[in-house]
């Protein structure tokens, strides 16, 4: 293992988090999985164990009470929480790992036993806020993993990226006075849960340290890129992240029911590759991912597999769906990037 190699965590019990007929399911990684074998991409990572994540790590993002809740619920056979989220008697336990599975690949990062880390997990966490489970997350697995590295002086500046097309409001919630932890989120606006302005700056100490990118219905490849490059890549130079943690969330694409974003897997891998140069730049051989939403089988499956490769030096990568079917002109945003480049004082 060394700076070179790309770690996978993940572990079958994943797939024990039961919903039923959801579409936030075990055969989303059991399609990952699938195709990640099938390709003989699994041969080429390094494959590393999940473990739980203790309730020390867990408390330093949720309330005490919120965590003995979940822990009730799944003692009971589970059941639903609100209208989108549903547990299983095995989810809290799963919970527990998928938040470990993170802080296990950070770690593995942090020691240089690989270069970057995809941790394949569920169930997803951006959502989760400190008292509430919403948006089909338990425990915010990415919030807990950051507070890790804090918390062992791995790093004192940590970058979140959030490509999922549906803002990750309780990622915000965690860091938004903190100035150790920049957010920033690209996300579909309008869409669920109603969050992430670009008015949302964060507060106190964590002032400007929250930076929020709301695009209209039927961006794709072109919009994100232009947000990525022009809004991302100057805010973290100015900020000089040593660790970047990227909540990837494969929802924004075309053939995700759940938004009406028109992103590519090929738009994915060049996301991935500007978060890799990105890293590169300013903090070589630490970059760690975490699974969030995606809901399509074929497109989450692929657009992973080209995340992976782009990790482990791809230039190309295979787009099995192709383009956007049913093409639709996004809106402008022309006015909208000028507005968060004055909100955040980039100057051109």
């Amino acid at each position: 293992m060394g700076a070179n190699d790309v770690g996978l965590v993940y572990d079958p019990m994943y797939l024990e988090h039961d919903t039923g007929g959801h579409v936030e399911c075990a055969r989303r990684l059991v399609a990952v999985t699938s195709l990640l074998q099938s390709s003989g991409l699994d041969k080429k990572l390094t494959q590393l164990k999940p473990r739980p994540a203790s309730q020390e790590e867990i408390e330093r993002v949720h309330d005490r009470g919120y965590i003995a809740g979940i822990r009730n619920v799944a003692a009971r056979g589970g059941g639903w929480l609100d209208a989108d989220t549903v547990m299983s008697e095995a989810s809290y336990e799963v919970a527990l790992l998928a938040a470990g599975g993170l802080i296990t690949a950070v770690e593995a990062v942090s020691k240089g036993q690989v270069g970057a880390a995809f941790a394949l997990v569920r169930p997803p966490g951006h959502h989760a806020t400190e008292t509430n489970a919403m948006g089909f997350c338990l425990f915010n697995n990415i919030a807990v993993a950051a507070h890790h590295l804090l918390a062992s002086k791995a790093c004192e500046r940590i970058l979140i990226v959030d490509f999922d097309v549906h803002h990750g409001n309780g990622t915000q919630d965690a860091f938004y006075s903190d100035p150790q932890v920049l957010y920033f989120s690209s996300h579909q606006s309008p869409l669920y849960p109603g969050t992430g302005s670009i008015e949302d700056t964060g507060s106190g100490a964590g002032e400007g340290f929250t930076v929020n990118v709301p695009l209209p219905p039927w961006c794709g490849d072109e919009e994100y890129l232009r947000a990525y490059q022009e809004i991302l890549v100057p805010v973290a130079r100015r900020f000089q992240p040593q660790f970047i943690l990227v909540s990837s969330g494969y929802d924004a694409h075309w053939a995700d029911g759940l938004a009406a974003h028109q992103v590519t897997v090929s738009g994915f891998a060049g996301i991935v590759k500007a978060l890799k140069r990105l890293s590169d730049e300013c903090c070589p051989g630490r970059l760690a991912f975490t699974l969030e939403g995606g809901y399509n089988l074929a497109a989450l499956a692929a657009s992973i597999r080209a995340t992976l490769e782009v990790l482990l030096g791809a230039t190309d990568v295979q787009d099995p769906l192709g383009k956007p079917q049913g093409h639709r002109r996004p809106y402008s945003i022309e006015e909208l990037l000028k507005a968060i480049k004055r909100t955040h004082r980039l100057h051109q």
